[in-house]
């Protein structure tokens, strides 16, 4: 089939290599006029890596991965460890593929790289999906740039989804009250003993901070969480003041205040942190999201991008396993939608656990974290995309 995926993001461009391997002419269009990602990192389980291995990506990405040991919870004042568990080689022996840490604009670029060798792919940048009409013989696509044809057409824009906008108009990113604080540092500015190959999470009354290296150790990743329901709602992301950051974390972690100091005071950007609610439906006719387009979740369980890779998959299967498109794309929708929508509400859920107002009920919820914590890796970890039984049809 002629194919037209709207956005070329990390779950746009695996797509475009699983449909593309498949036989399909992929054509990818991409709003932005380069791919350039603002710093970030993202952290890739192994429901998300054993697409990416099967892809054969796997030699690509390991030049740029992070494999932690651990990830531990502390009280953001005191220090105290609350939670812990373990990753690394034990993680990969108990799920078959590894947990890595990636910058975001390097699992891009392997996964831009390979689609780049792929004949049955196409690119168009500076290329926004403005309108579509659906019809039984095709969709027509218009775009900032010129009209395309295809048999299918899937919107894998983000949670701005010009493609969601028409397709489900009553549907709009709802603001969570949280700001985000990202950004990374070059390690040569930390001390040489400021942490191990782990992941830290500072937690306490109304914000947390998670901590971790990227670009195979050569840089530190944090994100600072803060509820802040008086920012400034309008703007996604904005640059804001390193004093308001350092003001954000005051009394905090010795190794949080300095991680803050080390940050380059003219790089300081702060996201307003929104999510989607549970759709009940994210496909139509020739028509179907994918990603955050669908399901944008908090970050809380750091598993936005790794739901839309585990997409990307599904929605290869389910087109190959039915030839009638439209119940195709409605059993890749069914097949993903529970899991989609777990995966939101538990991510707000953890969000309120990490911010809970005092340290004593922080110690009682992570007492009972542990199990759920690990019935929770489980969850995330043991899904297979490559050979997770789909909806049984698309009703």
């Amino acid at each position: 089939m002629k194919i037209v995926i709207a956005g070329a993001g990390i779950g746009g461009l695996t797509a475009a290599l699983c449909l593309a391997r498949d036989g399909h002419q992929i054509t990818l269009l991409e709003r932005k006029p380069a791919f350039v990602e603002l710093g970030a990192g993202v952290q890739c389980g192994a429901n998300a890596m054993r697409v990416l291995l099967s892809l054969g990506l796997g030699s690509a990405l390991s030049k740029h991965a992070v494999a932690p040991s651990e990830v531990l919870f502390r009280h953001g004042v005191s220090g105290e460890t609350l939670y812990s568990t373990k990753l690394g080689a034990s993680y990969q022996v108990r799920y078959g593929a590894p947990y890595y840490h990636f910058h975001r604009a390097h699992l891009q670029q392997v996964l831009v790289d390979a689609v780049q060798q792929e004949s049955g792919i196409e690119i168009h940048m500076n290329t926004q999906v403005d309108a579509f009409k659906d019809s039984e013989s095709g969709v027509q696509i218009q775009t900032n740039a010129r009209q395309f044809r295809a048999d299918c057409l899937i919107g894998a824009d983000g949670i701005r989804s010009t493609m969601r906008q028409q397709l489900i108009p009553e549907c709009v990113p709802r603001n969570t009250g949280n700001v985000a604080w990202r950004g990374v540092i070059d390690v040569a500015r930390l001390p040489a003993d400021f942490m191990p190959h782990i992941a830290t999470n500072f937690v306490g009354p109304g914000r947390h901070m998670v901590v971790y290296y990227l670009a195979a150790g050569k840089l530190l990743n944090f994100v600072g969480v803060v509820e802040n329901r008086d920012c400034d709602t309008q703007d996604w992301v904005s640059a804001a003041s390193w004093q308001t950051l350092k003001d954000d974390f005051a009394g905090w972690h010795p190794m949080v205040q300095t991680l803050i100091d080390c940050v380059d005071k003219d790089a300081c950007y702060r996201w307003s942190l929104r999510d989607l609610p549970a759709l009940s439906s994210w496909t139509q006719g020739r028509v179907a999201l994918l990603g955050d387009a669908a399901h944008a979740t908090l970050p809380f369980m750091a598993s936005g991008a790794a739901l839309a890779i585990e997409d990307a998959r599904i929605l290869q299967r389910a087109l190959a396993d039915d030839t009638d498109l439209p119940r195709a794309l409605r059993r890749y929708q069914n097949t993903r939608k529970a899991r989609a929508h777990a995966v939101q509400r538990d991510s707000a859920r953890i969000g309120r656990l990490y911010h809970l107002s005092s340290a004593w009920l922080q110690k009682q919820a992570f007492r009972g974290l542990r199990m759920a914590g690990q019935r929770k890796e489980r969850f995330l970890a043991e899904y297979d995309a490559n050979h997770a039984r789909l909806a049984s049809n698309g009703d």
